[in-house]
């Protein structure tokens, strides 16, 4: 089957239950497997300036909200020239990835009969069920239900290692400037880590906040998790979070990798917070994953 993966996670899945040789184009964010995107034609592109500082990003995606204008650039005739059979793509975040809508349009323009699948996770359970289907629609149902047994086990193990240990209070920030709350799986991931996530909310829409509302919080920790970023650009970020919460112990993580991207890896990056939470309940992660900054 021509599989053309429009979203990162999708990419992601689609590896990691074995159909990485079906797969025919991705995006220009599409970076795990490592040289999928230099082996592949990617069919999608971003309308953001490059070298924008989070403040400019926020600034620019507000505008082009704003005047109803697109985050993404699809090449329509290189897909038509791909003629793939199924289509990765999803609904969840206009600013994250392609929606769904958008791609269905495209088809309409190149008179494609490609099937669409959206990928719309909101909690780590949907983000299971979303490697199921991948793998079902796929071909490889097999796989996929391997996988997702391995990783509902290692879950499991997580959840046992940080059971009845004091959960300290944990503030997730995806961007700072401005500030913005994580939603969706996020606090789910702080929780499941033998964390108690504070503000932003579980299964719901990332939210922004101000400095001082975030320092009227009671919190023990502050994860800093830019999204899209990954663990340099997460550490350099945390210093403006210090600044402003001052006292406040602070960690970073890879969040492009192990929080923000819906795939197989938020596991990873379950693991990785726990252990940045229970360092002497859970073995520490490999390098480069997350890291206590102050």
């Amino acid at each position: 089957m021509r599989i053309a993966s429009l979203l990162p996670a999708a990419t992601e899945i689609a590896a990691a239950v074995g159909l990485v040789d079906d797969l025919v184009a991705v995006t220009f964010e599409c970076d795990h497997p490592a040289g999928i995107r230099e082996r592949l034609p990617v069919v999608v592109d971003t309308a953001l300036p490059a070298g924008l500082g989070p403040g400019e990003i926020d600034a620019v995606v507000r505008d082009r909200v704003a005047r109803g204008l697109p985050m993404y650039a699809v090449d329509t005739a290189e897909l038509r020239r791909l003629d793939p059979e199924l289509i990765l793509t999803q609904d969840l975040c206009r600013v994250c990835a392609l929606p769904a809508g958008t791609v269905e349009d495209a088809l309409a323009v190149i008179g494609s009969d490609a099937e669409v699948l959206s990928i719309d996770p909101h909690t780590v359970d949907d983000v299971l069920a979303a490697i199921a289907a991948v793998g079902r629609r796929g071909g490889a149902p097999e796989q996929a239900s391997a996988l997702v047994d391995a990783l509902r086990t290692r879950l499991a193990a997580v959840a046992s290692a940080v059971d009845g240990r004091p959960r300290p209070r944990v503030l997730v920030l995806e961007w700072t400037d401005p500030p913005f709350l994580a939603g969706h799986w996020v606090p789910e991931l702080v929780r499941r880590a033998g964390g108690e996530p504070v503000a932003g909310v579980e299964g719901g829409r990332s939210v922004t906040a101000t400095w001082d509302e975030l320092a009227a919080l009671d919190v023990d920790v502050v994860l800093t998790a830019p999204c899209g970023y990954d663990l340099a650009a997460a550490v350099e970020q945390s210093e403006v979070v210090r600044e402003r919460l001052p006292g406040v112990p602070v960690v970073a993580i890879d969040s492009a990798a192990y929080v923000v991207r819906a795939g197989p890896r938020l596991v990873d990056g379950i693991e990785a917070l726990a252990w940045a939470l229970h360092a002497e309940a859970v073995a520490a992660p490999p390098a480069g994953r997350v890291r206590r900054v102050g």
